[in-house]
C-alpha cells in the first residue's frame, strides 16, 4: 500500500545539534548576533530609501554591552525591529530566514546590492552555544507597534510578553552559561569583535558595566565601517594602502607593493593583496588572506578561493557571491568558487607583468622577496607559470638580472647555478676569473624549481657550479700524449694511497685557475635527491652521501712538486690539499676540522 507523509523536524532534538555541531568555534556566536543587527539596520535603511518607512534620521549604531556581574552580554541595534507576529515568525521558526524573505519581497524595489548578510535563519541560535537562556527586547519601526519581550532557555519552549523598549530596534540579551564564562572577559570580547566585526558596515560600540568613563570621554566605534577595499583603486593613496596594511596585519614591515581587486562581473569581488617583505631568505614565510562576505569576516586562507601559493601574500578579499555553508565558516564546493580563484590568480599575474614592464628597476629590487612566492606559484599552477614565465628573473653572480632567454648557457644547453654564495665562493671566483657566468638559486624552494624548469623547458639542464668542471674551466693546452696520461695516473694513485678514502673518485685535470690545487665536484642528481630528502625530514631514510670526485689540478705549482718530495711530507700535503678542497665545498665535521688544524701545524713546521 502506497503511503505519503511529511518529514517533521523536532526542535527539541535539533537544538543540541545547532549548539554543538553547527559552528566550529564558539566565538562565532558574536559575529552572528552582530551580523543580524547589521541586517536589521540595513533593512530599515532600504525601506526608507523606497518610501516604505519614514526616516527618523538617527545615526545607525550597534551596541555590545558586557555586564560581568549580571553574567550577561547584550547586543542592541536601532534597526527595523520586530512586531510580535514577526518574532514568532522569524525567531521561533528554525531555518526560516527573515533576511532571505526580505530580499525576495523587495527584490524589484530595493538596491540589488543590498548588503544583507543573513541567509539561513540559523545564526541567532548560535547564541545558545554560550548561553543558558536568551532574551529579546524589540520594537518595530511600524507605527502603533507594541514592544515585545521574548525569552527561551534553548529548549523547545519560549515565552512572549509585553516588552520595555521605547525606541525602534532590537536588543538581544545573552545570559552567559558556565561553559561560556570566558565571554564575560572584556578583553576576550574585544578580541572577538576585532576578529569578526572589525569591518562590518555600521558603527559598533563596546562598553562594559564596570567602565568608569568620564562624561567628556569621546565614544569611538570598535570597527572601521569603510575599509579601503570598498574604494576605487584610483581614489586610494600609497599612504592609505600602507595604513590599511598596518591596521589589518599589525606588521611593522611595509609591503613591497599591492594589487587592488575590483570586479563587478561575472561576480562581485573586491579586495587588496599585499606582497610582503620576506624576513627569512631561506624559508617561505606564510601569509594571511582574510576572506569576507559583505564586510563580515568568514575565515583565513580558504584554499578553495585563494590558491595555495597566494597564501604567501597578505590581504583581504570580500566576495558577497561566495557559496557559504550554513555556518558561514566554510565554502560549499561550487563551480563559481573555481572561477573566482582563477580570476584572482590571473589578476596577480597581470599585476606582476605590469610592474615588470613599466617599473623594471623596482621589480628587480623586489625580486629577492617575491621570487619564492612566484616560484612556488609556478610549481603549483602551471597556467600561472605560462602567464609569467617571461618575467621570471635570475640573478647572476655578477649581480645582473636576466630572463630565461637571457641566461648564460654553456655547451649542451647547460645553465650553471649557485646554491650558496658563501659555501661555493671558490667556485664563483673560478668562474669570474675566467669570464664565466652562473645564476644564484639559494632559496630552499629552488631545489624543486630547477627540476620544474628542466621539465617545462625541455633541453635545458641546470648544473650546480660544483657539480662538474666542464670544458670551460679546463686548460686550453693540448693534452692526451702518453707521458702526461701516465703522470696523471701516477698522481691519482698517489692521492688514493695517501687519502685512503675508498668511495672517493679522484681525477687529474689541468685547470685554467692555476692557483687552486684541487676542487671537489658532487654528482648533481644524487645531491638533489639528498637535498630533497633533507628538506622533508629524511622521509626516504638515511640516504647515502652523493658521490664526490676530487679533481687534482695538474697545472698547480704545489701539485707539480708533490711527486718529488719524500713520502711522509707527500702524504701530509695530499691530505692537506684534500682538506682545502672540502672546505671550499662544505663545512668540515668536528672530526675533520680537528684533523685539519693538526695537519696545518705540521705543514707550517715544514717551512
Amino acid at each position: 500500500m502506497k503511503k505519503e507523509g511529511q518529514i517533521r523536524v523536532d526542535s527539541e532534538n535539533l537544538f543540541p545539534i545547532i549548539k554543538k555541531w553547527l559552528y566550529s568555534d564558539k566565538d562565532i556566536f558574536l559575529r552572528e548576533i552582530v551580523a543580524n543587527a547589521c541586517d536589521a539596520v540595513k533593512k530599515y535603511q532600504s525601506l526608507c530609501s523606497i518610501g516604505e518607512a519614514e526616516n527618523d534620521n538617527v545615526k545607525p549604531r550597534i551596541d555590545v554591552i558586557l555586564d560581568k556581574d549580571a553574567k550577561t552580554l547584550t547586543v542592541s541595534d536601532n534597526g527595523i525591529g520586530m512586531t510580535e507576529d514577526e518574532v514568532e515568525k522569524y525567531i521561533t521558526q528554525i531555518a526560516f530566514s527573515g533576511a532571505q524573505e526580505f530580499l525576495e519581497k523587495y527584490k524589484d524595489k530595493a538596491d540589488s546590492d543590498s548588503g544583507i548578510i543573513g541567509h539561513f535563519g540559523l545564526g541567532f541560535y548560535s547564541a545558545y552555544m554560550v548561553s543558558d537562556s536568551v532574551e529579546i527586547e524589540t520594537l518595530s519601526y511600524k507605527k502603533d507597534s507594541a514592544p515585545v519581550h521574548w525569552v527561551s532557555d534553548g529548549s523547545h519552549t519560549y515565552e512572549i510578553s509585553d516588552g520595555s523598549r521605547t525606541e525602534k530596534g532590537t536588543t538581544v540579551i545573552l545570559n552567559i552559561s558556565e561553559d561560556g564564562k570566558e565571554f564575560l572577559d572584556e578583553y576576550k570580547i574585544r578580541e572577538v569583535l576585532r576578529k569578526y566585526c572589525h569591518f562590518m558596515p555600521y558603527e559598533i560600540y563596546f562598553s562594559s558595566a564596570s567602565d568608569n568613563k568620564k562624561d567628556d570621554t569621546e565614544e569611538k566605534p570598535v570597527n572601521n565601517t569603510s575599509p579601503l577595499w570598498l574604494k576605487a583603486p584610483k581614489d586610494c593613496t600609497t599612504e592609505e594602502y600602507e595604513d590599511f596594511y598596518r591596521e589589518t596585519f599589525t606588521d611593522i614591515n611595509m609591503p613591497l607593493f599591492w594589487i587592488h581587486l575590483n570586479v563587478d562581473y561575472p561576480f562581485r569581488l573586491k579586495g587588496i593583496l599585499y606582497f610582503p617583505k620576506q624576513t627569512d631568505k631561506l624559508q617561505v614565510m606564510p601569509g594571511e588572506i582574510k576572506l569576507f562576505s559583505n564586510q563580515v569576516y568568514i575565515a583565513d586562507n580558504i584554499k578553495e578561493v585563494v590558491p595555495e601559493f597566494l597564501m604567501l601574500l597578505k590581504g583581504v578579499i570580500d566576495c558577497p557571491d561566495l557559496p557559504l555553508n550554513v555556518s558561514r565558516s566554510f565554502l560549499q564546493n561550487d563551480g563559481e568558487v573555481a572561477k573566482i580563484s582563477k580570476h584572482i590568480t590571473k589578476k596577480v599575474a597581470d599585476k606582476l607583468t605590469s610592474v615588470f614592464k613599466n617599473e623594471r628597476k623596482d621589480y628587480e629590487s623586489y625580486w629577492d622577496d617575491i621570487s619564492p612566492f612566484i616560484k612556488f606559484g609556478c610549481i603549483k599552477d602551471e597556467k600561472f607559470y605560462e602567464r609569467i614565465k617571461d618575467i621570471i628573473l635570475y640573478k647572476s653572480i655578477n649581480g645582473e638580472f636576466k630572463t630565461f632567454d637571457e641566461l648564460p648557457k654553456q655547451a649542451e644547453n647547460k645553465v650553471y647555478y649557485v646554491s650558496s654564495t658563501d659555501v661555493q665562493a671558490q667556485y664563483i671566483k673560478m668562474f669570474k676569473d675566467n669570464d664565466l657566468d652562473a645564476i644564484i638559486l639559494e632559496h630552499n624552494i629552488d631545489t624543486h624549481f630547477v627540476s620544474f624548469l628542466e621539465y617545462k623547458e625541455n633541453g635545458t639542464k641546470f648544473v650546480r657550479i660544483d657539480s662538474e668542471i666542464g670544458d670551460a674551466l679546463k686548460s686550453d693546452k693540448s693534452d692526451g700524449d702518453e707521458s702526461s696520461e701516465t703522470a696523471d695516473s701516477e698522481l691519482v694513485n698517489l692521492f688514493k694511497e695517501a687519502l685512503g678514502i675508498e668511495k672517493l673518485e679522484i681525477k687529474a685535470e689541468a685547470l685554467k685557475t692555476v692557483d687552486t690545487p684541487a676542487i671537489i665536484t658532487i654528482n648533481e642528481y644524487e645531491r638533489r635527491m639528498n637535498d630533497i630528502n633533507r628538506i622533508y625530514g629524511n622521509m626516504f631514510g638515511d640516504a647515502s652521501r652523493a658521490k664526490e670526485t676530487l679533481i687534482i689540478n695538474t697545472d698547480n705549482a704545489v701539485v707539480k712538486k708533490i711527486t718529488s718530495i719524500d713520502e711522509e711530507k707527500r702524504k701530509l700535503l695530499c691530505r692537506h690539499i684534500y682538506d682545502l678542497a672540502v672546505i671550499s665545498q662544505r663545512k668540515l665535521t668536528a672530526e675533520e676540522l680537528d684533523g685539519f688544524v693538526s695537519r696545518s701545524v705540521k705543514v707550517m713546521e715544514m717551512i
